[in-house]
């Protein structure tokens, strides 16, 4: 397996590699990673589908994607996820995964012409006092010592910034800045998340820094990921033949391991409570999901809260028994080990009238019905307890929602906190109680929300216990190689395995990646899995960056004015220069 880039890797077409017809692949876990790879399988590998199975604890397919309709409670979507054009891997899938809205288009064409006709964009990003402007005007507000901190930690080598908290890295005036308001709340990073994934992100989205605090840097799907992504994908994988067994949840894997070899030898699984597996040879292909960002949610309604499950855990189960096996395969409890520092909540609620969307109209700025964007991503309650944001994506969000519903999303990292109005934590709280709250954050009058939560909508929330476990601080051999050194037979994915790319976690790219190398890797694809974008590379973007988290002002390169002046010179004149000085 390598990484490349062009016209001339991203268009050739592999050739069948050699033995692929005696193979068989057993896939741990439904989410992206396992369907992604069993697409490469499939496009790239020349494997048939039938020869592919794919393992599932629950009923349905798409782990973190999704969103769906519970008849009793209402709509539910767990979370939202963002995008941007330079999702190498995940756009190298969907080009080649049929649209279930536009007859002879991709999923990739459907979102991109989409995206075209209706960019993405900001007109209120912050609130504060009730639904007001919090008039951060766009602007960053890095005071010297914060930028210089800054660029510190883009500039430190990982081993530098491996098990270190944000905090320990920054002061603070960075944590007062708006850049830091923006950031946590749009990637749901805390003070004590790791300082080495803050370090990833910076340098994986340099290129998007003026896009941040409009949001002119994202892209989103027509509807909801389960239906606009997961749901395509499947239906191209059973047209495949691909074998899906929901139901069976895999316990153990065991394994033959030697100097220099190991071999996954066996699949242990319960199936409506009866013990079941499977032996595996050499041509027998394992792919393991391993952790979960959305394991034992909780799903409360408009009169219940959802409650904090910290009970048995299969997923993370799962990959401590594997984990005790091999130093090499990871260590899980670096990133499930305190659920209260990676638990938060969001809920759902859906609007039954007109009355509440006319409030939403005039915090976007725009028509909430027009099917367009709204919101165009989270709009903060900047002086929130909870620190409470919502988004109203492109409606319907649901393809069988009703035009007179508006779905919202919201979520908060402080659960633990007491409402600026319902004078309790939100993980207390019961859906129409989380209604009331935002509504007061909404600016309705205060005489207003009780009435208008109880009648005007119906929440869900939802409580995550893991879901921001991939941003604990660790170290190197915390995540196991997507391919370990010397395994054979097998591979990780999704997550919690290590890409041998610099690519940063929380996104669908990340899910997809780690599955394109691990195919590639097992099978010997003749083809390169693409790398990450290079703008971290580039001088344009690094100026224009440095320019935007200045808020515009003239780029200072601090050394004797002589050679300031020699550098300018050569700068000022270039495309570089020109773009951002």
């Amino acid at each position: 397996m390598y990484h490349g880039s062009g016209n001339y890797e991203a268009f050739a077409r592999p050739r069948k590699p050699e033995g692929v017809d005696n193979k068989t692949a057993w896939f741990v876990g439904a989410g992206l990673a396992a369907l992604s790879g069993a697409a490469f399988l499939i496009r790239d590998g020349h494997m048939r589908g039938d020869r592919i199975t794919i393992f599932e604890r629950l009923k349905l397919p798409g782990g973190a994607l999704d969103g769906g309709q519970d008849l009793e409670r209402g709509f539910v979507i767990r979370g939202g996820r963002e995008m941007e054009d330079h999702f190498e891997c995940l756009w190298d899938l969907y080009r080649s995964i049929p649209s279930l809205e536009i007859e002879g288009a991709s999923v990739l064409d459907e979102f991109y012409w989409l995206n075209k006709d209706d960019p993405n964009y900001s007109l209120q990003r912050a609130t504060v006092n009730q639904g007001q402007d919090a008039r951060t005007d766009g602007l960053f507000r890095l005071s010297e010592r914060a930028f210089k901190e800054l660029i510190a930690v883009f500039l430190a080598s990982r081993e530098e910034t491996e098990n270190k908290r944000i905090d320990e890295v920054f002061g603070s005036d960075f944590l007062n800045s708006n850049f830091w308001l923006y950031w946590r709340t749009m990637f749901a990073f805390q003070e004590w998340h790791s300082a080495l994934e803050m370090k990833l992100y910076l340098h994986r989205f340099v290129h998007h820094i003026g896009g941040l605090p409009d949001f002119s840097a994202l892209k989103f799907t027509r509807y909801n990921q389960y239906e606009s992504l997961v749901l395509p994908l499947c239906k191209w994988l059973l047209e495949q033949g691909v074998n899906f067994r929901y139901g069976v949840e895999v316990t153990n894997v065991d394994f033959d391991i030697k100097a220099g070899c190991k071999q996954a030898t066996a699949i242990h699984w319960l199936e409506d409570g009866v013990a079941g597996g499977i032996g595996l040879g050499a041509d027998d292909l394992v792919f393991m999901t391993i952790g979960s960002l959305t394991e034992n949610s909780d799903k409360g309604d408009h009169h219940t809260p959802s409650r904090l499950d910290q009970g048995p855990a299969p997923a993370w189960d799962l990959w401590r028994r594997i984990a005790a096996k091999d130093a090499a395969f990871g260590r899980p409890d670096v990133f499930a080990g305190n659920i209260p520092a990676t638990k938060w909540e969001s809920a759902t609620i859906t609007t039954l009238d007109a009355r509440i969307p006319a409030y939403i109209r005039k915090i976007a700025k725009r028509d909430p019905f027009s099917g367009k964007v709204v919101t165009g991503g989270i709009v903060t309650a900047k002086d929130s307890s909870w620190l409470l944001s919502w988004t109203v994506n492109r409606q319907p969000h649901f393809k069988h929602q009703s035009n007179d519903q508006i779905v919202v999303w919201l979520y908060s990292l402080f659960v633990d906190r007491l409402g600026d109005y319902v004078n309790k934590p939100m993980q207390h709280c019961t859906g129409e109680e989380i209604t009331q709250e935002w509504l007061y954050h909404l600016g309705v009058p205060v005489e207003d929300i009780p009435g208008l939560a109880a009648t005007a909508a119906k929440t869900v929330p939802v409580m995550m216990p893991y879901v921001t476990s991939l941003f604990m601080p660790r170290k190197a051999g915390d995540r196991p190689n997507v391919v370990p050194n010397g395994a054979a037979n097998f591979a990780f994915v999704g997550q919690f395995a290590e890409s041998a790319e610099r690519d940063c976690v929380f996104t669908t790219e990340y899910s997809v990646r780690t599955a394109m190398e691990a195919v590639y890797t097992l099978i010997n694809v003749e083809r390169c899995v693409p790398e990450v974008f290079n703008s971290t590379y580039d001088i344009r973007k690094l100026l224009a960056g440095i320019r935007g988290l200045r808020d515009g002002k003239e780029v200072q390169i601090p050394e004797q004015a002589f050679l300031r002046k020699l550098m300018l010179k050569n700068i000022g004149a270039t495309e570089s220069g020109k773009t951002a000085l």
